[in-house]
């Protein structure tokens, strides 16, 4: 149904005047010692699927990553302020929206806006964009061919971009990754909204259950944007259900808190 976001839980890469991102090198990526913990916060409520047991996972692997599990009613009373980032996994993205409900969502907004990291797998990608009534609106993105959300699962291939490279810490300007159903992004144009950057788009595609072939390569598979005070990391497909891609659930975190750099994204 087009109005509900499943994953086993778009955009062509159109030039872009692009925020200006001040990026690590790939040695900048781990944290010192000197650096504070990273208080995680996951969502783990109403319209979250199976991948959350592998983001939790994923993200109890690394040290200096504290990791709390959430439920829409305790972001709904504020907890969010106790935490530096809020990850948000597979699942329906409309179900999530709906359990969080005005208050929730306005709690995650006000939090990423004052400062916080906000990182949306899959579900949560959807809703992190400002494409539907229930979105959260805190990345610049619409997602491309609504009707055929159900498009299928499976091994994809992304194409890396310069910056991706540097954010996710890869040399390899292809990866296969895991696609569970997730958005295919572009560029919204709000003007109220700071442009996302394009980490990586999608080289292949999967075009089933009545999918049109060609609309998925070249849309954003991962992007970065920031909102307010705060940094957005979205990722379509699934790198925590991924094999030797969990690191990127780390990098998108440690960017999210500010720790792979301490500078922010200067908006032009």
């Amino acid at each position: 149904m087009p109005g509900i976001h499943v994953c086993s839980c778009r955009v062509g890469f159109i030039a872009l005047l692009l925020t200006c991102l001040s990026l690590p090198s790939p040695a900048a990526a781990e944290p010192t010692d000197a650096e504070e913990a990273v208080r995680v916060a996951v969502y783990t409520g109403g319209g979250t699927g199976k991948s959350k047991v592998n983001l939790l996972m994923a993200l109890r692997s690394f040290p200096r990553l504290e990791v709390t599990e959430v439920t829409a009613e305790e972001i709904q009373s504020g907890t969010l302020k106790q935490f530096d980032v809020v990850c948000h996994p597979g699942g329906s993205g409309s179900a999530q929206a709906k359990a969080l409900g005005d208050e929730g969502r306005n709690a995650i907004r006000d939090f990423v806006g004052q400062g916080g990291g906000f990182v949306g797998f899959c579900a949560g990608a959807y809703l992190a964009t400002n494409d539907y009534s229930w979105s959260l609106g805190i990345l610049d993105a619409k997602v491309i061919d609504k009707k055929h959300w159900a498009r299928g699962m499976g091994s994809v291939t992304l194409t890396i971009t310069p910056r991706g490279k540097a954010v996710l810490d890869v040399r390899q300007a292809t990866l296969d990754i895991f696609y569970g159903q997730g958005p295919l992004l572009q560029p919204n144009e709000d003007p109220d909204t700071p442009d996302y950057v394009p980490l990586a788009t999608y080289k292949t595609e999967i075009a089933r259950n009545g999918a049109p072939e060609g609309v998925m390569p070249g849309t954003t598979a991962i992007a970065a944007g920031v909102f307010g005070e705060g940094r957005v990391f979205c990722f379509s497909p699934h790198p925590e259900k991924t094999g030797g891609l969990d690191r990127w659930v780390r990098q998108a975190v440690l960017y999210s808190a500010g720790q792979l750099e301490k500078r922010t994204l200067i908006k032009e």
